[in-house]
C-alpha cells in the first residue's frame, strides 16, 4: 500500500488507501464533493504530508507515487541549481518540488522545480505566500520518472505554457531529450544536450546535464 488519505466533507470523513500504480499515478474523482475549495484541498494536502497531490482544472485530484531513488537525485541537482542561480541573480524565488501553484483555470499544480519573479510575488500578501500561489510560474522543470507516461507530462507542459508559464523545460533522462516550452510556439526538442540554457527569462541560468544522465550527482 502507498498510504491513506483522509477527505472530509462536512462532519463526514472518507478514508482512501492508495494502491500502487503502473503509471505512478491515480486520479480520484471527487464529484460527490463538487464543493471542494481551495482551503478544503490546501487541508487535504497538509492531512496528507506523505501523498504528492495535484488538482486538475476539472477538480479531480491526481495521486502521484513516490519516485525511485535516480529520479529523486535527478531532481535534486535541478532544485540545487535553479536555487543557487535564483539567490545570486536576486530578481526572484525559486521552488523545489512541494511549491503548489493555483493557475488561472483552477487547476493546482507542482512543478518538479520552479521560479517566479519578485514583483510578482510582491503582490501576494503573507497570508497568500503560506497557501497554494495563485499564480502561474514564470519558470517551471518536469522530469520524467520511469513511472511517467511522457503524453501526460507533456500534456502538463503545454497547460503551464497556456496558463501563463514563460519558459518550460521537460527533461527526460531516459530518452536524454529536453523539450522547451514557450507561449505561442511548438515546443523545441534538444537530443542529447549537454548544457540548456534559461535565457532570456532567467538570464545566465545553465543547467548542466552530465549528472541528470547519470542519474547521480557529479563529483
Amino acid at each position: 500500500m502507498l498510504g491513506i488519505m483522509a477527505a472530509t466533507n462536512g462532519t463526514q470523513t472518507m478514508t482512501i488507501a492508495i494502491l500502487p500504480c503502473a503509471e505512478g499515478r491515480l486520479t480520484l474523482n471527487l464529484s460527490p464533493w463538487p464543493d471542494l475549495s481551495d482551503e478544503d484541498f490546501f487541508q487535504l494536502c497538509a492531512a496528507n504530508p506523505d501523498l504528492r497531490l495535484e488538482r486538475t482544472a476539472e477538480g479531480d485530484i491526481v495521486i502521484m507515487a513516490p519516485v525511485g531513488g535516480a529520479s529523486s537525485s535527478r531532481n535534486l541537482q535541478i532544485a540545487v541549481a535553479l536555487g543557487i542561480w535564483a539567490q545570486r541573480d536576486g530578481s526572484g524565488t525559486a521552488f523545489d518540488s512541494s511549491a503548489g501553484f493555483r493557475l488561472p483555470n483552477g487547476a493546482v499544480l507542482g512543478p518538479d522545480a520552479s521560479w517566479v519573479a519578485k514583483e510578482r510575488l510582491a503582490r501576494l500578501s503573507a497570508e497568500q505566500l503560506e497557501r497554494f500561489l495563485s499564480l502561474a510560474p514564470d519558470f517551471v522543470v518536469e522530469l520524467r520518472s520511469l513511472s511517467d507516461r511522457p503524453a501526460a507530462l507533456e500534456a502538463k507542459m503545454a497547460e503551464y505554457a497556456l496558463n501563463g508559464v514563460r519558459l518550460g523545460w521537460l527533461i527526460d533522462p531516459f530518452a536524454r531529450t529536453v523539450k522547451v516550452y514557450c507561449p505561442g510556439q511548438d515546443p523545441e526538442l534538444l537530443d542529447s544536450p549537454k548544457q540548456v540554457f534559461g535565457d532570456p527569462v532567467l538570464p545566465g541560468f545553465v543547467l548542466e546535464l552530465e549528472g541528470i544522465w547519470q542519474g547521480r550527482t557529479q563529483t
